[in-house]
């Protein structure tokens, strides 16, 4: 929304325009977070330095600077957190109702940012009750109780009215965004350790692992002394600390750290995409690390021995940029020498990486340059889960044309493709993505048409080498945007992989832009036969046809009687407790289309007890 009305306000047209302002909104919501970090920094040690080094760490993580530019939700988090964490120094320092009732409603844009902003909403009026408890006399009680008051009602007002899904009914649907933190609908799996686990149960060191190989190293060793100081100074003083201003925040600061990640292990809650959703963590470690640095220099006694730690810190920060600015621009992807990237692919096949789709980015582009192939249409972008070319206005968007078969192909997060590599985007020695040019599947529709496939139907399989091969004959363009479901009975489930194993068989999508091509009126493709005993294979294909008479009536009721719900390549209209889909005018070949629906419904409740698992169909 903020974003939306910054492109407004500033009269922002255009896909190119939009995309470069989001960039720099971003980046500079960002930089406000560390500017302010630098503040509450210097303010808790007395030190400027010391709010310096907190800055520098903070800015110079390559993978969260990195996301400054692109990311709106999890950075926006994280420099909200900052913000927050000053004015709560403030509102402590001065307490003051004015102070508080400015920090609530700074805690109410955190918590509708992400959930986990309900950390800050619950320590303030913990603290506060504390200073109620150490309090003398009731004048001093009085300003506690209405500057804690002020702090409530103006965070509930902020989350409240920046959050329309609440309006309807405040504490019923509060209670289900609550309970989405450790039941999120969605579930995907995600790669760790060369294991695929469900990212509602990931492994308890997921997240300390993820940031332990993704941060700079001295950073990492700094943080876990300044952890360590804090403990020591805190432990003789007990609840003597929590009175100390001061302590009291080097304690919220390790506190904020550690409490997140061992309520994430507890909960169970749904993580994903390596740490991004907990980047806020990065926030208080910075303070940490910088007290860390600011606790060694005090107790190292004369100049050598403060020039040594000095000049390790700044060769700390030295490497750090010297290593994003060698991967540029793929920092998002840095990884320290704790984990190994020299073995080619060892990364690939061990941890998540470029869900961003950056590297497909780059792989268009370099097509698109190339002059290999055509720009007005020749060129098609493929990857796991989106059209990259929806998210890239440096290139021109292209539709495939029905008349054309594209010749080169970008691919990312798939099995090896046909077809020569023309570039290749790596990072570390991983392969992030690939342009490669179809040149060979008329060999194998010739290979294979003069024998009998296995199974005949709207396209003939053939068993070859270690793939499927797929031929239809005759076979129209429109071929390559379309994708073969296949469902794949294993003739032992034991052969299967672990989170294949409930169900007892394994059902892939592939999609054929990927796999084959259209070539004087036929079509071949290959794709990835499994690597266990197969019982049986059932080829999906074509949706349910209308004759002609019945297609016109759903139709014409449709346009009549239902009601419009999206407007797309196809205009979906609700009649009838059905879905009707119309596109004017059709091609015939549309039938052989299928149609992909991700329907999520408002609550959990809403499903049938079978499909509340997952939380959306």
């Amino acid at each position: 929304m903020a974003l939306l009305f910054a492109e407004r306000a500033l009269g922002i047209e255009g896909d190119i325009g939009a995309y470069v302002s989001q960039h720099l909104l971003i980046h500079l919501t960002h930089l406000v977070g560390g500017l302010f970090l630098y503040l509450l920094g210097r303010r808790l040690s007395g030190k400027r330095f010391v709010g310096l080094f907190a800055l520098l760490i903070f800015l110079l993580h390559p993978r969260l600077y990195a996301h400054s530019f692109f990311n709106s939700k999890d950075t926006a988090f994280l420099a909200m957190f900052v913000v927050a964490l000053f004015l709560a120094h403030r509102a402590f320092s001065r307490d003051r109702v004015g102070a508080f009732a400015l920090l609530g409603a700074a805690v109410g844009v955190l918590v509708n940012l992400r959930i986990m902003g309900v950390i800050l909403l619950a320590a303030i009026p913990a603290l506060r009750a504390l200073d109620f408890a150490f309090a003398r006399g009731w004048p001093e009680r009085k300003r506690i109780i209405l500057s804690t008051g002020a702090f409530a009602l103006t965070a509930a007002f902020a989350a409240y009215a920046l959050l329309p899904y609440l309006w309807a009914d405040p504490v019923g649907r509060g209670g289900e965004w609550w309970a989405t933190l450790s039941d999120h609908p969605y579930k995907p799996q995600e790669l760790f350790r060369g294991a695929l686990y469900r990212s509602d149960k990931l492994p308890a060191a997921y997240v300390p692992v993820w940031f332990s190989i993704t941060s700079p190293p001295f950073a990492l060793f700094l943080g876990l002394i300044g952890a360590a100081a804090v403990l020591i100074k805190s432990a003789p003083a007990r609840f003597g600390a929590l009175r100390n201003t001061r302590l009291r925040f080097h304690l919220l600061a390790l506190g904020c750290f550690t409490l997140p990640v061992v309520g994430i292990i507890l909960l169970n809650a749904n993580v994903y995409d390596e740490w991004r959703q907990v980047y806020f963590l990065w926030a208080p470690f910075s303070l940490l690390a910088a007290l860390g640095l600011g606790r060694l220099s005090s107790a190292l006694r004369g100049r050598v021995p403060r020039a040594a730690v000095y000049g390790a810190t700044g060769a700390g920060l030295a490497a750090t940029v010297v290593s994003a600015a060698l991967i540029h621009p793929n920092q998002h992807l840095s990884f320290n020498f704790l984990v190994d990237r020299v073995t080619p692919e060892h990364l690939r096949t061990q941890y998540v990486l470029d869900y961003w789709k950056h590297g497909t980015q780059q792989a268009i582009v370099w097509l698109s340059r190339s002059g290999i192939v055509p720009s007005d249409g020749g060129i098609a972008s493929v990857d796991a889960e989106l059209a990259v070319m929806d998210i890239l206005p440096v290139v021109h968007r292209m539709r495939l044309p029905r008349s054309s078969s594209p010749d080169a192909f970008v691919v990312g997060n798939f099995p090896e493709p046909l077809g020569p590599v023309l570039h290749t985007v790596s990072v570390y020695a991983h392969t992030l993505a690939t342009a490669r040019r179809k040149s060979d599947l008329r060999m194998v529709y010739e290979t294979v048409r003069r024998r009998e496939p296995f199974i005949d139907s709207v396209f003939d399989l053939h068993r070859l080498g270690g793939d499927l091969a797929l031929v239809k004959e005759p076979c129209a363009p429109a071929f390559v945007e379309t994708w073969a479901h296949l469902k794949i009975t294993p003739l032992n489930v034991g052969d299967l992989a672990p989170e294949w194993k409930a169900t007892g068989f394994e059902e892939r999508s592939w999609p054929l832009v990927v796999y084959g091509a259209a070539f004087d009126g036929k079509c071949a493709a290959l794709v990835p036969y499994p690597d266990y005993p197969v019982a049986d294979i059932e080829v999906g294909w074509s949706p349910p046809l209308l004759d002609d008479n019945e297609a016109r009536e759903a139709a014409r009721q449709a346009k009549t009687d239902g009601r419009l719900l999206a407007r797309s390549f196809y205009d979906v209209y609700l009649a009838g407790g059905e879905l009707v889909y119309i596109q004017e005018p059709c091609d015939p070949l549309e039938t052989e289309h299928t149609f992909l629906l991700d329907i999520y419904p408002q609550r959990a409740s809403d499903l049938p007890e079978d499909r509340r698992e997952n939380g959306f169909e």
